[in-house]
């Protein structure tokens, strides 16, 4: 085939060119200067947004922020002045707590796959209770660390190699250290049975604090038999525990820095609300100020026995009753009303699901469909499912048509292998699920990680057994 023919193309186009009407031509034109428009004012909107002053922008990070951490750091990733004008979080992930991930959360993941599971490659998915947003995380810490809890977000691990407890930022990186778990196995009670480690490891409600010199406390209550509440400073070597005890709990949170715990102090008084504040630093000794009673709990209607739980909920502090038998009533209380001696009942909660469990947590239901919104979700033992009980209607109905005693009858694995996001939701509340030493629920005995190596515990799967129905 000849070569002209290509040579011959170029000429013949631009003549069609040439051939075009004028008015064509012209419309062409105004569209390329339309476009050259639209691409300068678009160039000065930015320019203009990236000019802001620094107050300004400070003021919308900051309201930014309150929102979710996550907002916060994307909205950094703008423009380098936006970047100039707000504080970066990475450094002070821990110290501030305005950069806490309050409202995200650890994703089980089922199927045996816990953090620093080889299957992960070093990945850790977790999830935001508001907005039902997943992120996923590298973290290869958790080759050598196991999940212990939770405090706003903050991861609380455990070095294996040493049982050193660790603070760790997931979004951040930022790692505080503190004692390690093994100073604390003296103050188990002698008499108890199976190993001492089951009662320090299976942390009921821990908080931590920032002094104004930026030193950061943790506060752990641990276990029934730890009767007392441990604490610790950064970079200290030996955990210190409280000179009072505390039994007889039944429900504890952890909020702004403290611990509230619902106790029975008589079964003539019936269960009352305490606050421990945080531990005093200042001084030759530091110390945790004993338990306050602030509240009591609503009085039973003769022949009823409720179970009181506390949640955090938008910011404040819930009471929830739950009746026993199988004419289930659930009422629900505002902490604060109680302090004030008063017992107003709540028909609505803004929308939200509550789970109860060994931990209580409270969901946004606009975020996962399949969540009815002002209902509590607990395992209804008479009916051996998830049961969801609408506060202003007063029902109580399936939140799925699956038992979780039928699976689990049926696969010694179906309790840690959840399959839809009320599951997922539900192991959060009993962060056993989350460390390498996972309970099975079905079997006679525990097996935990310690320093690298599977201690065996006596008859513990009964414990977390009753606990999970302790309904």
């Amino acid at each position: 085939m000849s070569s002209s023919r290509y040579h011959s193309r170029p000429a013949a186009l631009a003549t069609s060119r040439s051939k075009r009407p004028a008015a064509f031509a012209s419309c062409s034109s105004t569209r390329r200067r339309r476009r050259t428009a639209d691409a300068a004012a678009a160039t000065g909107d930015s320019s203009l947004w990236a000019s802001l002053h620094e107050d300004l922008v400070g003021q919308i990070a900051w309201r930014v922020l309150a929102g979710d951490l996550r907002d916060y750091i994307r909205f950094r990733a703008v423009c380098p002045n936006w970047r100039s004008s707000t504080a970066c979080p990475r450094g002070r992930g821990i110290v501030d707590r305005r950069f806490h991930p309050r409202r995200w959360m650890l994703l089980p993941e089922g199927h045996g796959l816990h953090p620093g599971h080889s299957k992960l490659r070093g990945f850790v998915r977790f999830f935001n209770l508001s907005t039902g947003a997943f992120v996923r995380v590298h973290l290869p810490l958790f080759r050598d660390h196991c999940v212990l809890d939770s405090i706003d977000g903050i991861l609380l691990l455990q070095r294996d190699h040493d049982t050193a407890i660790r603070l760790l930022h997931p979004f951040t990186g930022d790692i505080l250290d503190f004692p390690p778990l093994e100073t604390l196995l003296r103050y188990v009670h002698p008499m108890l049975l199976g190993s001492k480690w089951y009662y320090i490891r299976s942390i009921r409600a821990a908080s931590l604090n920032v002094s104004v010199d930026e030193d950061v406390s943790l506060m752990i209550l641990g276990a029934p038999g730890m009767l007392q509440v441990a604490f610790a400073t950064s970079g200290e070597q030996q955990w210190k525990v409280s000179s009072w005890y505390l039994k007889d709990i039944f429900s504890e949170l952890s909020f702004q820095g403290k611990i509230y715990v619902v106790c029975e102090i008589g079964k003539s008084t019936g269960e009352r609300i305490l606050q421990i504040d945080p531990p005093e630093l200042e001084g030759t000794e530091p110390w945790v100020p004993p338990p306050k009673l602030i509240a009591k709990c609503p009085v039973n209607k003769p022949g009823k026995i409720s179970f009181y739980y506390l949640v955090e909920c938008n910011s404040e502090v819930l009471v929830v009753a739950i009746s026993s038998g199988i004419d289930r009533k659930i009422l629900v209380y505002r902490l604060a009303d109680l302090m004030l001696g008063r017992t107003v009942l709540m028909t609505c909660i803004d929308g939200n699901a509550i789970f109860i469990g060994g931990r209580n947590l409270c969901v946004r239901s606009k975020a996962f469909p399949i969540l009815v919104g002002d209902t509590i979700v607990f395992y209804y033992r008479e009916g051996h499912c998830f049961a969801e009980y609408h506060l202003s209607r007063g029902t109580l109905l399936p939140a799925l048509d699956r038992s979780i005693i039928a699976n689990a009858v049926s696969s010694p694995n179906a309790v840690s292998s959840p399959r839809s996001i009320i599951y997922h939701i539900n192991t959060c509340c009993y962060r056993q699920i989350w460390n390498k030493g996972q309970i099975k629920f079905l079997g006679k005995t525990a097996k935990w990680r310690v320093k690298g190596k599977w201690r065996i515990g006596v008859n513990l799967a009964s414990e977390a057994m009753r606990k999970w129905l302790c309904l």
